[in-house]
C-alpha cells in the first residue's frame, strides 16, 4: 500500500528587475500575494530581487545597497508571511559589518519569525558576474532550515552547480532543495550557444533532483539588464524557473522572456516511495569518498 500524500503547494517568483528598488520590492509583494490567492503556502523569491543585477561590474559605492538582517526586508517580508500565514523565502545584499557582506537567502515562517538564513557558498568571478568583489562566502555551513511547511534546503544560483551541496542538504534532512537565481546570457552568444548553457543548468538540477531522490525548486529572474559602464553588452536573464519532483520529473515550468507566478504541488511523501526504489544512500560508498576533500588528485 502506498503511504498517504502529503501535497505541498509551492511558488516561484520569476521577475524582472529595475533601478527603482520600491518598485522592484513591491512587485515581490504583489507576486506573494497572488501566490497566496493561488493557495500557495511556500513561496520562493529569487536571487537579490530588490534590485538589479549589480555585479556587472565593481564600485565600492554599491555596497550601499546592503542592509542588515534583521532589516527592512525580512521586517517587510516577515509581516507579509504572517498576514498571510505562508512560509516565504526572500534574498538579500547582507551588510553583516563594515567591509563584511554576504549574499543571504532569509527564510520567514509562516508566523513571521526569521527561521534560518543561508549564505551563498560559492561565489563566483567571471565576466558581467563580479561577485567575489560584493560577497564573502557563507560561513553558516550548508544546513536545511526548519519551518512550519517543511525542512528547506536553502542554496543560492552558483551553488547549484556542484553536487557536493546538494548531497550535504540530502544527508541533512532536507526535504526540498530550493535554488534562488540569477543567470542569464551574454547577448552577444548565438541561439546554439544560448541554448546549451540554459540547457545544462536545468539539466544539473534536475540531476541533484534524481540523484538525491528530492523535488527541485529554481527560481531565475528575466529579462534584460544593461552594464551601465557600457564595457559588457548586458546580461540577459533567461528566467526558465521551473519544479521537479524526485525523479527529476517536471512539474511546472516558466518561460525564457516575461514575469511569471509559477504554482506548482510537490508531494513531500513520494520522495520516501522514490528512494526505497533507488537508495542511493544506502549504497553509497562512504569508505572511498576521502578524496573528495581534496582541491585536485594530482
Amino acid at each position: 500500500m502506498n503511504a498517504p500524500s502529503h501535497t505541498l503547494r509551492v511558488a516561484l517568483v520569476q521577475q524582472s528587475c529595475g533601478a527603482d528598488r520600491d518598485a522592484n520590492l513591491a512587485a515581490s509583494e504583489a507576486a506573494v500575494l497572488e501566490a497566496a490567492g493561488r493557495g500557495a503556502q511556500l513561496v520562493v523569491l529569487q536571487e537579490l530581487h530588490a534590485t538589479p543585477y549589480f555585479c556587472q561590474y565593481e564600485t565600492p559605492d554599491l555596497f550601499d545597497l546592503a542592509e542588515p538582517i534583521p532589516g527592512e526586508s525580512t521586517l517587510r517580508f516577515g509581516q507579509l508571511a504572517k498576514e498571510l500565514g505562508l512560509v516565504i523565502v526572500t534574498s538579500l545584499f547582507e551588510r553583516r559589518a563594515a567591509g563584511l557582506y554576504h549574499n543571504t537567502a532569509v527564510v520567514l515562517d509562516s508566523d513571521g519569525h526569521i527561521a534560518g538564513t543561508y549564505r551563498k557558498t560559492h561565489i563566483p568571478d567571471d565576466p558581467g558576474y563580479y561577485e567575489k568583489f560584493y560577497f564573502t562566502p557563507g560561513d553558516l555551513g550548508i544546513h536545511p532550515i526548519d519551518t512550519r511547511v517543511g525542512r528547506l534546503g536553502i542554496l543560492v544560483c552558483w551553488d547549484q552547480w556542484y553536487p557536493e551541496a546538494a548531497r550535504l542538504m540530502a544527508l541533512a534532512g532536507a526535504e526540498v532543495l530550493i535554488y534562488p537565481t540569477a543567470i542569464g546570457w551574454n547577448p552577444a552568444d548565438d541561439a546554439a550557444e544560448r541554448a546549451r548553457q540554459r540547457d545544462a543548468w536545468i539539466l544539473v538540477q534536475r540531476g541533484h533532483a534524481v540523484a538525491n531522490g528530492l523535488p527541485v525548486l529554481a527560481v531565475n529572474r528575466v529579462g534584460f539588464e544593461p552594464d551601465p559602464t557600457g564595457h559588457t553588452a548586458g546580461a540577459q536573464f533567461w528566467g526558465s524557473s521551473f519544479a521537479t519532483g524526485p525523479q527529476g520529473e517536471y512539474l511546472a515550468q516558466a518561460g525564457t522572456e516575461h514575469p511569471e507566478v509559477l504554482v506548482t504541488d510537490i508531494d513531500l511523501r513520494r520522495c520516501e516511495q522514490v528512494r526505497r526504489w533507488w537508495p542511493f544512500l544506502r549504497d553509497r560508498r562512504i569508505d572511498l569518498y576521502a578524496d573528495l576533500t581534496r582541491r585536485y588528485r594530482d
